[in-house]
C-alpha cells in the first residue's frame, strides 16, 4: 500500500464469529461477504478459523481444510492474508470462544465510509473511540421498550 492507498483508508473493524461446538464452519456466509467485497462496500484484509479444544488448546485452521458446503471458491478467502491477523490476535480471539467451538476471525476496511474519514483526517480529525453494539443486545432493549408500551 503507498500513501495515497492510506489517505483513502476507510475504517479498519474486525469480529469474532462462533460456530457452535457441533456445526462446524460451513461457508454459507462467505457469497455474502464475497458480494460485499465485488460492489466495495468492504474489503477483506485477513480472514483467520481457529478452533477451541475442549481442553482450552487452541488449533489453528485452514479454510481449504474446512467442510464448506456449495458451489464456492474459497481462493478469494484463502488469499485474504495481509499478515495483519497472526498468530497472538487468533488467540487472543480464541478466549472468547466456548470449549468444542469454532471461529472465523474477519478484519476488514469499510470501504464506504474511506472517502468521509479520509475528509476528516484531511479536516485535521482523528478517530479517538469506536465500539459495537451487539445485535442481541439491541433486540432485548427494543423488546423491552415493546414491553413497556
Amino acid at each position: 500500500m503507498n500513501e495515497s492507498d492510506l489517505d483513502e483508508l476507510g475504517p479498519i473493524d474486525y469480529l469474532v464469529v462462533e460456530f457452535p461446538a457441533d456445526r462446524q464452519p460451513d461457508g454459507s456466509a462467505l457469497p455474502l461477504l464475497r458480494d460485499l467485497v465485488e460492489r466495495g462496500i468492504v474489503r477483506v484484509i485477513d480472514l483467520g478459523f481457529v478452533r477451541k479444544e475442549q481442553d482450552g488448546s487452541l488449533v489453528g485452521i485452514e479454510i481449504q481444510d474446512l467442510d464448506l458446503q456449495g458451489d464456492f471458491d474459497v481462493t478469494l478467502f484463502a488469499e485474504a492474508s495481509s499478515g495483519v491477523l497472526d498468530r497472538t490476535d487468533l488467540a487472543e480471539a480464541g478466549t472468547v470462544l466456548e470449549p468444542g467451538c469454532s471461529g472465523a476471525v474477519l478484519v476488514y476496511e469499510n470501504r464506504w465510509a474511506a472517502p468521509f474519514a479520509a475528509a476528516l483526517r484531511r479536516g485535521g480529525a482523528q478517530l479517538v473511540a469506536s465500539g459495537r453494539l451487539p445485535t442481541q443486545a439491541l433486540l432485548g432493549a427494543l423488546d423491552a421498550l415493546e414491553t413497556d408500551n
